[in-house]
């Protein structure tokens, strides 16, 4: 990767930052460069930030993919500094301070910041993920979506009461808030905006299953908050099973223990494991593949790479626990690093100020189970209901990136809230049916049943 005379903005005799993953990190660290003495170079290997806690609206219906990403040329259009490159980086190597990328070329750095997110983690069962996507991406997303607006096109057309059961069965295994939010949102679709459109079922008998292997809900969150979520499930219709494990995911349903759920539709939700780049530092790992960085997140041995946001496993200096992969966490650490390869940069010739170490404020947390219904933990004041929904509206917009995006977004919610309508159920790419008596061939019998005149 080049960063030469391509942007004749770019001066060539300041050192190169590279900034890999366009998440919420990688932008905030970029952003915060702009005024710094040095170049920045964002890598994503694809063109858009994608705001992650609005895609399980995407799946289900509500948003299209344009309202939850933005392209990451227009946000850095205006920074002079800034360059940004539409690539996948493979591996890195520390000693000689360069980046391998998918395509098998490399590329320098003079400061590198790794914050490339995370995927879906199956806990070695890496063969599930065929049958239970995870949501991480917008293609898992859109996905996800083909397959819960299939299986009830496929219930319209079904004439096998036993396959007709197992495309109103939805499988959700995971109970934080990403889990939380998909069950509710997908008894909501089925109930609320779908009963009026199918006529040869009853949108009501769709069974959404929500699977979660600990004592409650939302762990990250109160107790309280926890069991106004369990109850708040239940009553829309959600069968939440806790204290369950997944033990097999097989194509059509899941094993919780010896019991077998038929089920065209199971996504997963249970766990996340660090972008695989981390590994090629050769440094220390967690369990779930974070690197162990050091208190100003730099990597050990190497204190010219940091890695960020779900990449890392920090703790805070002030409370001495784990640092939980969410996206304030990750934008503070953006600016602690920001902060750093400003100061260093501008005194390359002196004497470099001590490197603070990273404290998280937990500005709180949120989960929204449906319309009008949401738990929030915010300052220590603890929402619920209507109250906790608006101030989760509120903060998301907020987050979201452009205006564009934000409006069209309040839009939608608008729409939906007061129409009962979900306005994106677009089927999109292939998407398998798993019809077993179609109405089509029952149509066909009676019709030649007619022409023989029984």
């Amino acid at each position: 990767m080049s960063m030469n005379s391509a942007n004749p903005r770019l001066r060539a005799d300041v050192p190169v930052v590279v900034v890999v993953g366009s998440g919420f990190g990688g932008l905030r660290v970029a952003q915060r460069l702009a005024k710094a003495p040095v170049r920045v170079a964002v890598l994503d290997r694809t063109n858009h930030h994608l705001f992650q806690p609005l895609l399980y609206q995407v799946a289900t219906s509500v948003l299209t993919e344009s309202d939850i990403a933005f392209p990451i040329r227009r946000i850095f259009r205006n920074q002079a500094n800034a360059l940004v490159a539409l690539a996948e980086v493979v591996a890195v190597d520390r000693a000689t301070k360069t980046l391998t990328f998918a395509d098998g070329t490399k590329g320098p750095y003079d400061w590198l910041v790794l914050a490339a997110g995370a995927g879906s983690s199956y806990f070695g069962k890496d063969a599930w993920k065929a049958f239970a996507p995870g949501m991480k991406s917008l293609d898992d997303a859109t996905a996800i979506r083909g397959r819960i607006l299939r299986a009830f096109e496929d219930a319209e057309a079904e004439t096998d009461a036993q396959a007709l059961k197992a495309h109103l069965t939805f499988v959700v295994v995971g109970g934080g808030p990403t889990g939380v939010e998909l069950a509710g949102a997908i008894r909501e679709l089925a109930v609320e905006a779908l009963s009026r459109d199918f006529r040869r079922f009853d949108a009501a008998s769709t069974h959404v299953i929500l699977v979660e292997s600990a004592d409650r809900l939302l762990a990250a969150m109160s107790e309280q908050s926890s069991s106004v979520a369990l109850d708040s499930l239940r009553a829309m219709g959600v069968e939440v099973r806790l204290n369950e494990r997944v033990t097999e995911v097989f194509d059509g349903g899941v094993m919780l223990g010896t019991e077998r759920i038929e089920a065209d539709t199971v996504v997963w939700a249970a766990g996340v494991a660090a972008s695989p780049l981390g590994a090629t530092l050769g440094v220390p790992l967690d369990r779930a593949g974070r690197v162990k960085v050091l208190p100003d997140c730099s990597v050990p041995g190497s204190p010219d790479v940091f890695v960020i946001g779900d990449m890392a496993a920090q703790v805070c200096a002030r409370t001495g626990q784990p640092v939980p992969g969410v996206a304030p966490a990750a934008m503070q650490m953006a600016d602690m690093v920001a902060r750093i390869i400003g100061a260093e940069s501008a005194a390359r010739t002196g004497a470099k100020p001590p490197r603070p170490a990273f404290s998280y404020f937990d500005k709180g947390s949120m989960a929204t189970i449906g319309r009008a219904r949401a738990v929030a933990e915010v300052a220590g004041l603890k929402m619920r209901g209507l109250l906790a929904w608006l101030a989760w509206l509120f903060v998301h917009v907020l987050l979201l990136v452009g205006f564009r995006n934000r409006v069209f977004v309040m839009l939608s919610w608008g729409f939906a809230y007061l129409a009962f309508s979900k306005g994106a159920r677009i089927i999109t790419g292939h998407t398998r049916s798993r019809l077993r008596a179609p109405l089509g061939a029952e149509m066909e019998k009676l019709l030649a049943q007619r022409k023989l005149g029984r």
